[in-house]
This record gives structure tokens, sequence and C-alpha cells, in this order.
């Protein structure tokens, strides 16, 4: 089946518009941008140049995907956003393209739920399987791993990390990189409260992955060890854990720190 599109509607004559997308009223497309097939605007809903959307997408009214950057050292460049698949964003949710010095390029993958007034900002990178509540904001630069849930009115500091199937609660504010499987919360003073055991085993993980991530956070933050010693001893017992190793990892490979408990 062909798109359709309301009369309504602008759609750019550069644009390329899978099979089966709708555009309903009120839809603004411009530029060479490339709707996947099957995806729905239900209205009053923007796409900028230079953005390509996947299959099976559905955009609420007043969501704006794909404008420029807003950063003041942005001059027009042709830089991008790229959307993948079955993701749902609801009304009133911007996602802007990159900037020149930070890669050119934002990203969105598959199957997320951004919430009523979400912010993805120039050159971040989300993973899959997010969710997103309500006016969660992300500054530019920021990689956001897959399986995170982040709070309503949560804001991430440009250049952070989130990591893999973390929890922040509502009104978090995170000026370092947030662990992978904690729960972490805070609006100035920012804590990980440890292993999101009633999340993780929601998710199916096994009861010994999740004991292992609570005894590495034992080791690394309530053991009364220095970091290294830490380290070394959860490498030790349960480094052999995935799980445990991309934690560790990740914070060896932190660039602003991580909020501790």
């Amino acid at each position: 089946m062909s798109a359709q599109i309301h009369p309504s509607s602008v759609v750019s004559p550069e644009a390329r518009l899978g099979e089966g997308v709708v555009v309903g009223p009120f839809c603004v497309i411009e530029g060479a941008s490339v709707i996947g097939a099957r995806t729905l605007l239900r209205s009053h809903v923007v796409i900028g140049p230079h953005t390509e959307l996947g299959e099976d997408n559905d955009i609420y009214p007043h969501a704006t995907l794909g404008m420029g950057p807003q950063d003041l050292k942005f001059k027009g460049a042709p830089t991008r956003l790229q959307v993948g698949n079955r993701n749902v964003i609801r009304e009133g949710c911007t996602l802007h393209r990159g900037t020149e010095g930070g890669g050119g390029l934002t990203t969105l993958a598959d199957d997320n739920f951004l919430m009523t007034g979400s912010h993805i900002a120039h050159d971040c990178h989300v993973g899959s399987k997010n969710i997103f509540a309500n006016c969660a904001t992300l500054a530019g630069h920021v990689e956001v791993g897959d399986g995170c849930n982040i709070g309503a009115f949560s804001a991430v500091h440009q250049f952070c990390r989130v990591g893999h199937h973390a929890f922040m609660g509502g009104f978090t504010v995170a000026t370092q990189d947030v662990m992978p499987f904690m729960k972490t919360v805070g609006a100035r003073d920012t804590k990980s409260y440890g292993v999101n055991t009633i999340g993780l085993q929601r998710k199916g993980f096994p009861v010994e992955v999740v004991e292992g991530l609570k005894k590495a956070h034992r080791l690394l933050f309530h053991a009364g060890l220095l970091r290294e010693e830490a380290m070394a001893q959860a490498e030790r017992e349960v480094g052999q854990i995935p799980e445990v190793a991309y934690l560790l990892t990740f914070i060896k490979e932190a660039k602003r720190g991580v909020h501790r408990g």
C-alpha cells in the first residue's frame, strides 16, 4: 500500500516515504528525509531535513524530529538524525540532529518509548528498549545503553553515559555517568542506591547474575577497599559473569566518574 498523506500536510518532493506510511493532518516533512514503512505521523508532526526514520514508528502530535541542534556553533551543516524501528514518540518530544564537532549524527535505536516532552539533544546515541518518562532530558553527546528507565523530569549532563538497564528516579540530575543495572536517584546530591533487583527480576535476569551484581556493588562501595583493590577483588570473585564484567569496564572507562552509593 502506498503512503497516505493528508491534504493539509506539506511533504518535500525530495522526501522518501515507505509502503504504508500514514501522514496525518498538518504535518511537515522537510528535505530529503526518509520515512520507513508503516510509520505513522499522527498530526502536527515536524520532520526536519537529513532525518531517517525506520519502520513501524508511531509519532504523536507536536513531536519535532531532526531540526538543527541547540548549539551556538551550529551554522546549518547537513548533520543527521537516525531513528530505528518500532519506537513510540509521544506528544511534544524533540530529537535534534548532530553537530559537526560531535560527529554529525544523533541516533535512537529500536523499541523505545519516549513519553510526552522528552528531549534528545545533538550527538546523543540512545540504544534500544528504553523508557523515557515525561520530560526526561538528555544534553548533548550523551550515550544511553539498552533497557534503561529514565524518570520524569530527569536530566543527564552533556558527555555523560547511562549504562544498560540503569534506573533513574524522577527528577534525578546526573552530572556523572549512571552505572548499569543500578538505581540512581537525586536532584543534586545524586547517589546510586544499589542494584535494581526488582527491575532485573522482572526482565528475567537469572538469580546468579543479580546476586553477582550485588556482590560487586558491595565490594566496590561498601567494603572499605581502595578502588583498585575493590575492582581487582570483584573481578576475581564475580568477574566471570558478563554483566559484572560490563559493570566493571563501564566504571573503568568513566571519564566523568560515576554516581556512587
